[in-house]
């Protein structure tokens, strides 16, 4: 009897072992694949089981919670949802997040384990921790100003520190309101395909994913790249340029829409947009040492996160001459994002070197203790510190004398460049108006703010549409609310 109740016994222990290792094995190392499966309900019920982190600009948070009372209970909600659109993005029950909800969903959901105080105990307790905040970079004035700024027109504005590369402002028009895609009723769907079918694209964040011809305004990187190379060695000096001028190996010409740019200076070129001059820089210069330079600047880069992902800005590293002439005056196959044209300013303002840009300062636990910080980092030296003085100058000249002279700002030296930049089949296409920028108050030791705007419809007759016209206004106002004037 007593060998049946050893027997009975180990068959019991073996069973209880076996038990015991399928638990673990359920509950520990297939837990990801159960948590990840969508027929399960639980992790969507706990991820809205509670208020959402807040986004913060300044001290005050754009974005909030409401109880719905529903299984997926707290939708969120935002204060100027228009306005801060491009840069929150949406967190939807139904379509999931995008932008910084999306980037920084880890902190805002709680799931991040560096919000426990002891990450491990989360993994067998299956707890979750309260939403943290994510606090921005942005000026909360500049935001507004380049809001206000575009109005109804359809365009965006980019604006950075040049000495850190902290994004002050990042606006895109026409907007929306991300709160119609919080819950999971009818109206959600129904706003999700009025956006989707709306042919303003209110849902493009044109400043970070859309990118345009930059025109006129890529002559700063031709400029940078022809001093640099010692293609030009005074920008005073006559260069060897005519107008018109014959595109190399084609017999199209080039023409200029003002006078004395045969043979132009460098300075009185740049300040009044000679493309002839610019044309036959780039070619100079050679498709090597143009990539080079604008691969410097950040174009072709497609790594680039704010957090979130950049569209890459484009400059064809296979270019015949006469392709090489039209890319170097911002033209061909040339296209940037309004945040890559506020770098190329900062760039210029801050001795040659461009800084990542970044949109998060800080993360924090609910309590504010620190979770991670952003500091500043250098990407490239675009250009040797000597030439960032030399294109300073040449830029204050556009504003101070130029095609730029409406973002003047007393106070303050300000230096900018214009660009109107033709596109669709045949140029047909209503031009974009283009102008970045920097601005530096007198009282200063460095340049406070680079901008750069973009107007796709720009309110005038075609003839009349100009970067000066149509974006340098804009530029003003968000370079004067983040000088404070």
């Amino acid at each position: 009897m007593t060998r049946y109740i050893r027997r009975a016994a180990a068959l019991c222990a073996v069973l209880l072992v076996a038990l015991l290792v399928n638990a673990t094995r359920v509950q520990v190392f297939q837990a990801r694949s159960y948590d990840d499966n969508p027929a399960n309900r639980r992790q969507p019920i706990a991820r809205y089981g509670q208020p959402r982190g807040d986004v913060l600009v300044g001290d005050r948070a754009i974005t909030g919670s409401k109880d719905s009372g529903e299984q997926l209970r707290y939708e969120r909600t935002y204060k100027n949802g228009p306005l801060y659109a491009p840069v929150t993005g949406f967190a939807s029950q139904v379509y999931g997040t995008a932008f910084l909800e999306g980037a920084e969903d880890g902190i805002l959901s709680g799931s991040d384990p560096m919000l426990a105080p002891f990450p491990l105990w989360n993994d067998f307790t299956r707890s979750q921790n309260p939403g943290g905040k994510v606090v921005t970079t942005l000026d909360p004035a500049a935001q507004q100003a380049a809001y206000e700024g575009l109005g109804s027109r359809r365009g965006a504005v980019a604006a950075i520190e040049p000495s850190t590369g902290k994004i002050l402002a990042l606006v895109s028009t026409p907007s929306y309101d991300p709160e119609v895609l919080s819950g999971t009723g009818p109206a959600v769907a129904e706003a999700w395909a009025r956006l989707n079918e709306d042919e303003s694209k209110p849902m493009l964040n044109r400043a970070i994913r859309q990118t345009y011809p930059p025109g006129s305004t890529f002559k700063v990187v031709t400029a940078a790249a022809a001093l640099d190379a010692g293609v030009v060695t005074d920008v005073d000096m006559p260069t060897d340029s005519p107008n018109p001028y014959t595109l190399p190996g084609t017999t199209t010409t080039l023409t200029n829409e003002i006078e004395g740019c045969e043979n132009a200076s460098l300075r009185y070129a740049f300040e009044w947009s000679c493309n002839t001059v610019f044309a036959k820089l780039g070619v100079d210069v050679g498709l090597e040492n143009m990539t080079r330079t604008a691969a410097n600047f950040g174009f072709n880069d497609r790594k680039l996160r704010i957090p979130f992902a950049v569209a890459p800005s484009n400059f064809d590293v296979r270019l015949d001459r006469a392709q090489l002439a039209l890319s170097s005056i911002g033209q061909f196959d040339t296209r940037a994002t309004p945040l890559q044209m506020a770098m190329i300013s900062a760039a210029v303002a801050g001795g040659g070197a461009v800084k990542s840009p970044y949109l998060v300062a800080k993360t924090t636990t609910r309590g504010d203790a620190t979770v991670s910080t952003t500091g500043p980092r250098t990407l490239h030296q675009a250009m040797n510190p000597s030439t960032a003085l030399r294109m300073r100058e040449l830029m204050t000249d556009v504003v101070t004398e130029g095609t730029g002279t409406n973002a003047a700002i007393p106070g303050a030296t300000v230096g900018g460049k214009t660009g109107t930049a033709q596109h669709g089949i045949g140029n047909a296409g209503t031009p974009y108006a283009w102008f970045t920028s920097w601005a530096e108050a007198d009282d200063s030791m460095g340049a406070s703010v680079a901008v750069a705007v973009v107007v796709e419809d720009a309110a005038a007759e075609r003839g009349d549409i100009s970067g000066g016209g149509d974006a340098a206004p804009i530029a003003k106002a968000v370079m004067e609310a983040v000088l404070g004037f």
